[in-house]
């Protein structure tokens, strides 16, 4: 239940306030001027207070400096009876959330309330969030010790510290905006906002007013001035994600955010300069979205600055072992079960590591966290997983044929299909390194570059053993 502070001079107007906020679910306390009001703001602690700005004995701007001296971050809408633009002006420019003029409509109050108190909820829950979530996305927790992700901590450890905006690719569920927020925990803006929006979750003209904000009067239902979430990030970073979704006429927008450090509300007229880290993320392939005119060839290349890759789950499978050890760490303590689990059982981690998980790593941290819940034994045994994990084939099983039927089988023809599999399968390890790769399938260097020529494959050298 939100706090409000009612100060007002007049008891009548104060009583009528008190009374129409308490039928909303609000608890209120009054002042009868500016002194009292201060006194109270010192001693406790509000979501939201609603000052007259003419009184006696201490008038409403003292009520509002208090509020940014002992309660910063607190919304303080300015009421007044006399419509004055200077007053106006200078209260918005000393924080106020709010300006209105009395008499006013009681339905637009209340609208201007509500959006104030989920304002402050939203700052206390940002506030308290941002203490785990420094640890939480410190790079070193994001896991893997595969040749890609290698690549990811050493460009996170590089450009995080920077203002250069970075394009993250990778299928869906591959940690893009664990990445984003890595990025941004471990930069001078972290204790500055981390703000994002998903690009594709919402119809055109809905997703311009959350990103730009709107004037009061913009459109039919905007009854007040909205700040956008740009806006809202100033200082801090700003995600877009699976921008590729944006339409053209938000990517014009966006380039101007870029470009120039600058927005302009809906139905406004006047600039805003922002002071954003723009990081963005696509699961799509943006070249593609230029040739098909769907994507601005210069916005592009304003976000590309920093590009960062995040390979799937399936081609770094030795990451499989420590990611599950990660995630029932992790549902071990969020579940909160007397019984621990402890591992996972050998026959079910080959399952999970013969599995493609096409939905990555969010799908690996879903069954874990199934698995966790369902199991009664110290490790995770197979019958904890999903069916269509455990019953899910190996990769070699695509590869050969059943022998029951009456048709011949070229054994040839199987058997090199099987290499040709095992080959990519090790490159794709390696980064396409024959001498890498070879190790892992204890050939000689001579050997595996034999057959990789013989099956066409392309791959890279370092030298010879």
């Amino acid at each position: 239940m939100s706090r409000i502070l009612v100060v007002d001079n007049e008891k009548s107007m104060r009583e009528m306030l008190s009374i129409a906020l308490e039928k909303e679910g609000y608890e209120v306390e009054s002042a009868r001027n500016g002194e009292v009001a201060v006194e109270m703001v010192e001693g406790s602690n509000y979501d939201v207070v609603i000052t007259d700005i003419n009184m006696p004995r201490s008038n409403g701007i003292d009520v509002l400096d208090a509020v940014n001296r002992v309660r910063p971050g607190t919304p303080v809408i300015m009421m007044t009876g006399y419509a004055s633009p200077e007053t106006a002006v200078e209260t918005m420019k000393k924080g106020a959330y709010d300006y209105i003029t009395k008499p006013f409509n009681m339905e637009d109050f209340k609208l201007v309330i509500r959006n104030a108190s989920e304002r402050k909820q939203l700052a206390e829950e940002n506030t308290y969030l941002k203490s785990a979530l420094k640890d939480k996305y410190q790079f070193g927790n994001i896991i893997g010790k595969n040749e890609g992700m290698k690549k990811v901590f050493d460009y996170i450890e590089k450009v995080s510290n920077s203002n250069a905006t970075v394009l993250i690719g990778g299928e869906s569920g591959t940690g893009k905006e664990l990445v984003a927020k890595a990025l941004h925990y471990n930069s001078s803006r972290k204790n500055h906002p981390f703000i994002s929006i998903n690009c594709g979750a919402m119809p055109e003209n809905l997703l311009e007013s959350e990103l730009f904000g709107h004037e009061k009067g913009a459109f039919t239902s905007a009854d007040s001035t909205k700040i956008g979430l740009m806006e809202a990030a100033n200082k801090g970073t700003f995600f877009l994600d699976e921008v590729y979704d944006a339409p053209l006429s938000i990517q014009v927008k966006l380039l101007r955010v870029l470009q120039e450090r600058e927005m302009t509300r809906v139905g406004g007229t006047q600039p805003i300069k922002v002071d954003l880290r723009i990081i963005a993320a696509t699961n799509r392939d943006l070249s593609e979205g230029v040739k098909q005119k769907t994507f601005r060839e210069d916005l592009y290349y304003r976000l590309k600055v920093i590009a960062i890759e995040l390979p799937p789950l399936r081609k770094r499978k030795e990451d499989v072992p420590l990611l599950v050890q990660h995630f029932i760490n992790k549902y071990n303590e969020q579940h909160d079960k007397e019984h621990k689990i402890q591992g996972i059982q050998p026959d079910a981690l080959k399952c999970l590591e013969n599995y493609e998980w096409p939905g990555n790593i969010r799908e690996l941290e879903n069954t874990i966290e199934r698995a966790v819940v369902l199991e009664t034994e110290d490790l995770i045994g197979i019958s904890s997983l999903p069916e269509e994990i455990f019953k899910a084939p190996s990769p070699a099983d695509n590869l050969i044929p059943s022998i029951e039927g009456d048709h011949p089988i070229d054994l040839e023809v199987t058997l090199d299909n099987i290499e040709k599999s095992m080959l990519l399968g090790a490159l794709s390890k390696t980064d396409g390194m024959i001498n890498k790769a070879a190790k892992l399938l204890n050939l000689s260097f001579r050997s595996m570059r034999y057959r990789v020529k013989k099956h066409n494959i392309n791959a890279k050298s370092e030298g010879n053993e």
